[in-house]
């Protein structure tokens, strides 16, 4: 799985804020690792310098699954480690749920893996 990391010219991206999107992202992704090919990163100040007070960090998390339209996520915080941590929590949720329908439907169908060539397209959906 491969993290790329976005920031704004409001947020200094250094080595220290990437391992901690690393880790991070590592962490609460790590059970779908095999099925993600990247995870995108994009890291906003939404008042600039103007204003230091309110939830105006923002995170948007892009996962791309294999086989799957790409999902996002967005989460606005107080600090850029709170909106990190919150848009992982915000996508594993997602992800979970995203798995889970697929598993559901897979089982319904009597098909016992979710391959590449099962994916749903967009004029399949009800």
């Amino acid at each position: 799985m491969q993290i790329q990391v976005h920031t704004d010219r409001h947020i200094q991206s250094d080595e220290r804020l990437a391992e901690f999107i690393r880790d991070t992202l590592q962490t609460k992704l790590s059970r779908f690792v095999d099925h993600l090919t990247r995870i995108e990163v994009h890291l906003s100040d939404e008042n600039g310098n103007t204003k230091h007070d309110g939830n105006d960090k923002r995170c948007l998390l892009e996962a791309r699954p294999e086989g799957l339209e790409p999902v996002a996520i967005t989460e606005h915080a107080a600090t850029v480690g709170q909106a990190v941590t919150g848009a992982a929590d915000k996508m594993q949720r997602k992800l979970s749920s995203l798995v889970g329908k697929l598993r559901d439907k897979h089982a319904r169908s009597g098909k016992a893996d979710f391959t590449e060539s099962d994916a749903v397209e967009p004029d399949e959906v009800n």
